[in-house]
């Protein structure tokens, strides 16, 4: 009888150890949501600030190109404009946004890669990553920058804020309407 108690508190313990270790963190639900776009290609709308010079009134389009388990690389056009890229990269249950700015004939911005990573799981819709060191570095006026990315079944949204400013950008991407696939970003072979 002793035995068989403690077979079955020690079976108990396996079963809850297994269905803990299967448990979804919310930065991977997040992370599978966005795979799930994968190859495919969404226009939006500037949502903030109304009025931009660069960004109003040009066709936003962004394709989920490249993905793998660990990253997923988003170009942003913003109308004839290829230069931009948005690179996640999922390592240890945190995410890691980089951006990746190119000239048209492929070389690298000199504000390149700048980002940065979450410092918890965060939530299946949102993820929140604060301006690294290598970004306060690069760009000392983005030492308060905080981007965040939300997802669910009908928007993408791209978020900027730096705190202490007036500074604000918002996209709204509609994925729910997949469009024709865009050529390459600049510095990308089709």
């Amino acid at each position: 009888m002793i035995v068989k108690l403690k077979l079955l508190v020690i079976l108990a313990c396996c079963i809850s150890f297994n269905a803990l270790s299967q448990e979804i963190t919310p930065a991977k639900k997040f992370w599978n949501t966005l795979q799930k776009h994968c190859g495919k290609a969404y226009e939006g709308t500037l949502a903030l600030p109304k009025e931009d010079k660069d960004f109003g009134g040009k066709t936003l389009t962004m394709h989920v190109r490249k993905c793998s388990e660990t990253e997923m690389k988003i170009p942003f056009f913003v109308g004839e404009d290829k230069s931009r890229t948005w690179i996640l990269t999922y390592k240890n249950d945190r995410i890691t946004l980089k951006h990746d700015h190119r000239h048209e004939d492929g070389s690298e911005d000199k504000i390149n890669f700048y980002g940065g990573t979450t410092t918890n799981t965060g939530k299946a819709d949102i993820q929140v990553f604060s301006a690294d060191a290598k970004t306060q570095k690069m760009i000392p006026g983005a030492a308060t920058n905080v981007w965040w990315i939300t997802i669910n079944e009908s928007t993408f949204t791209y978020n900027l804020r730096r705190l202490g400013t007036d500074r604000v950008f918002k996209v709204v991407m509609d994925i729910t309407k997949p469009v024709k696939t865009p050529k390459a970003p600049w510095g990308w072979k089709e």
